[in-house]
């Protein structure tokens, strides 16, 4: 079995487009007519770059001079499904609404949760949209690449050619 790896913000994206229900054709921003969404396997989720070292939480105690942080990569080993909920919690609109779309919410660490009695239907993510290169960029990556095979073909096959060629000239 393969493992697939999620990316953090593009799941997130996701699972507040089904909480708030803009994937149905009866959305209407003063409704709740969101599904419950729940993810397992919280723990696998990836980020991309340097997040995982570089992304700090903050919150404060209430307490003057008590402001604590802490890194993406301890949030991780400590609790992974806070990570999912705050992305998923800071992409939902701020109104009345939130609470409840918060409750729709359900994050599990492993693959065991408590809805096994429930016929649950995965939701695949939809495939990256990557938008097309820039023609001028797409040349040069072209130009990149096939000078990249002539030097790997190697530097002695064009010596050879100058020499045949000067061989030729003064014959």
């Amino acid at each position: 079995m393969q493992t697939h790896l999620i990316v953090l913000g593009r799941l997130a994206s996701q699972i507040s487009t089904v909480i708030q229900g803009k994937d149905k054709p009866t959305y209407a921003p003063n409704r709740d007519d969101g599904d419950m969404c729940i993810v397992i396997n919280a723990k696998d989720v990836c980020v991309t770059g340097r997040k995982l070292t570089d992304k700090v939480y903050y919150w404060h105690t209430g307490y003057v001079g008590h402001l604590k942080e802490r890194s993406l990569k301890d949030q991780m080993a400590k609790d992974p499904t806070e990570v999912i909920r705050k992305a998923v919690l800071r992409m939902l609109p701020r109104n009345k609404l939130r609470d409840d779309r918060d409750r729709k919410l359900r994050i599990f660490a492993d693959s065991e949760h408590p809805f096994g009695d429930r016929p649950l239907e995965p939701y695949m993510m939809p495939p990256r949209k990557v938008r097309e290169m820039r023609p001028r960029v797409r040349r040069a990556l072209i130009r990149a690449q096939k000078k990249a095979e002539e030097q790997e073909q190697g530097g002695s096959q064009r010596k050879g050619r100058k020499r045949e060629a000067k061989t030729e000239v003064a014959a």
